[in-house]
């Protein structure tokens, strides 16, 4: 079989993006991960998929697998990338554009300036919704890694994410704690693990683990995850910029207050790299 794709990226978090609506191809996991395979098929950290929708008021549907094959609820870098994507492809003229994806209905709107602002929903708090093992609602919690105790914050922004504090970014021990957060038994579906260095009241630097990715170069929803947390916690306000390894994001949460049903909107950009076409090997299933 032989499909189309373009390969995008939103600060070095890198996508290859699949149009379902002109070609009738959703991948299977073991597709999902020869995609994704950096030395045998195109290299990606998620494969993005654009789908019709039958939701009135929605113009598309997103999905997301990750490089390991499963599908994921939410990719922040992505829905960007997704925006630019259906506007280069002629498959809307619309500046703003609503879309569904497995965790709800996302707001995607293409700035003049080229920068792309998603107002990626309400942030979610409680353990039943990340889900995460506890008692306690508290907005920090202590997680055992490793025969080490850390302090995390964890937040659902359609997908989970544990995000804790660190001294340097730099330094943090994102290889050697990463996939042990990640999988971490209080976490029954598994957690993106984000490190969040506090430069100052309006500035973090961020790296995250993410989950059935590795560490990327950039995690949209963790610089969400990230802001919001130092937020609850009164160590940032908003806007919140985010520096990553692959650039910067610009994250605004007016829920410092204490009202917490407010949306998150995250502004960065989106980079299309290149269209090609690539043969699947046929014993994929």
């Amino acid at each position: 079989m032989r499909i189309r794709f373009t390969k995008m990226h939103g600060l070095g978090n890198d996508f290859v993006v699949l149009d379902a609506i002109r070609q009738n191809f959703v991948p299977t996991p073991a597709q999902a991960r020869f995609l994704a395979d950096r030395h045998f098929g195109i290299g990606c950290d998620q494969i993005l998929v654009v789908e019709r929708t039958s939701t009135p008021g929605v113009d598309f549907r997103y999905r997301i697998f990750n490089a390991d094959g499963g599908e994921v609820e939410q990719c922040g870098n992505g829905a960007r990338c997704f925006v630019r994507f259906v506007h280069e492809q002629g498959l809307t003229q619309k500046s703003e554009i609503r879309v569904e994806t497995q965790s709800g209905l996302i707001t995607l709107r293409l700035e003049a300036d080229g920068q792309i602002t998603v107002n990626m929903g309400v942030p979610r708090f409680l353990p039943a919704e990340i889900p995460f093992d506890s008692e306690t609602n508290a907005v920090v919690q202590p997680l055992d890694v490793g025969g080490t105790r850390i302090d995390i914050s964890v937040v659902s922004m359609g997908n989970p994410h544990a995000v804790q504090v660190v001294a340097d970014v730099d330094a943090a021990p994102v290889a050697r704690l990463g996939p042990l957060i990640e999988s971490h038994p209080r976490f029954p579906r598994r957690v993106n693990a984000g490190f969040m260095q506090i430069v100052d009241r309006h500035a973090i630097r961020l790296r995250v683990y993410e989950r059935g990715a590795g560490e990327t170069l950039a995690c949209g929803t963790g610089a969400c995850a990230a802001a919001v947390a130092g937020i609850r916690r009164g160590l940032l306000d908003s806007p919140v910029r985010v520096g990553t390894r692959g650039g910067d994001l610009t994250i605004a949460w007016n829920g410092a207050a204490g009202n917490t049903s407010q949306p998150v909107m995250m502004t960065g950009p989106a980079t299309s790299v290149f269209s090609a076409e690539i043969e699947l090997p046929n014993n994929l299933t």
